[in-house]
């Protein structure tokens, strides 16, 4: 196998922060979609991102040693830590840089899961939904997956409870009944008091 600090350009003595800086140098520079005028270009550049995948995971495993694992959701055979932290953080455009390099068949359950909860940090639930969705589909087991699903079919109801959340600074909606329900009540006080809130009614 080819040494992933060659790969990379780093060498062994990098600290994480240059070895996470040139990766994702390398992923901005080798994104298939900067070449979607050019399909030959666009192959080329997905299997360098395989590369550069594979040898930015082969680094971050050799360095937790398998001891450290990630602080975010219990997950620490994650293929993806670097991209868990970066949401964690709140960093979200950087880590949906990091996931769109991901070739579309190398794309794991996880990396479904990640994408939703980007997606859904910025409030895009029905696209969420269908990348929980499709993360279940792959594992039906995971727990983690599961309850993101549960939390977005929940709110897609009309439902906001406190569990699955990306982000914590995102504000909770309201339905569009809680809004109509909430301007008929204030119709009625105001016509209580000789007002009228809404003409029509």
């Amino acid at each position: 196998m080819t040494d992933p600090y060659k790969v990379l350009g780093v060498g062994r003595s990098a600290s994480d922060e240059d070895i996470k800086t040139a990766y994702r140098n390398l992923a901005k520079k080798y994104h298939p979609d900067r070449y979607d005028k050019d399909p030959a270009m666009a192959e080329l550049a997905s299997e360098k991102m395989q590369e550069i995948n594979s040898a930015y995971d082969a680094i971050m495993e050799e360095r937790k040693g398998g001891g450290s694992g990630s602080q975010y959701n219990g997950a620490s055979s994650s293929n993806y830590y670097d991209v868990r932290q970066l949401i964690k953080a709140g960093r979200i455009t950087d880590a949906e840089e990091i996931l769109n390099g991901v070739p579309a068949g190398s794309r794991s359950a996880e990396w479904f899961f990640l994408k939703g909860s980007i997606l859904y940090s910025r409030g895009w639930l029905e696209e969420a939904y269908n990348h929980f969705s499709r993360a279940c589909q792959m594992d039906p087991n995971n727990t983690e997956y599961r309850a993101a699903l549960n939390q977005i079919v929940s709110q897609r109801g009309g439902i906001h409870t406190g569990g699955y959340q990306t982000n914590p600074n995102m504000a909770r909606g309201c339905s569009g009944c809680d809004v109509c329900s909430t301007l008929i009540c204030a119709d009625c006080c105001c016509e209580c008091m000789g007002g009228d809130l809404i003409r029509c009614c």
